[in-house]
């Protein structure tokens, strides 16, 4: 599992839940999808959380170094 990426796992998601929503596999097989998805969607999650951490981090930085700049120009009193 930890070796797909966002965009596969959402892919094999999104065909788990549409087997399920056929109806037309056993409860074993339905059960082991159900878990399948679980985890597909558990990890989708944490893919998710990292991006928006990425994201976060690069805003705190932007915005540092945009208040740096404007602190830079600020005028001083001679």
């Amino acid at each position: 599992m930890t070796t797909l990426t966002y965009e596969q796992a959402r892919a094999e998601l999104v065909e788990v839940v549409q087997r399920l929503e056929q109806g037309s596999a056993s409860l074993e097989d339905s059960m082991k999808a159900w878990e399948r998805g679980e985890a597909l969607a558990a990890h989708c999650q944490t893919w998710l959380d990292g991006a928006r951490t990425r994201l976060r981090a690069v805003a705190a930085e932007r915005d540092a170094a945009q208040q740096g700049a404007t602190a830079d120009n600020t005028p001083k009193d001679a």
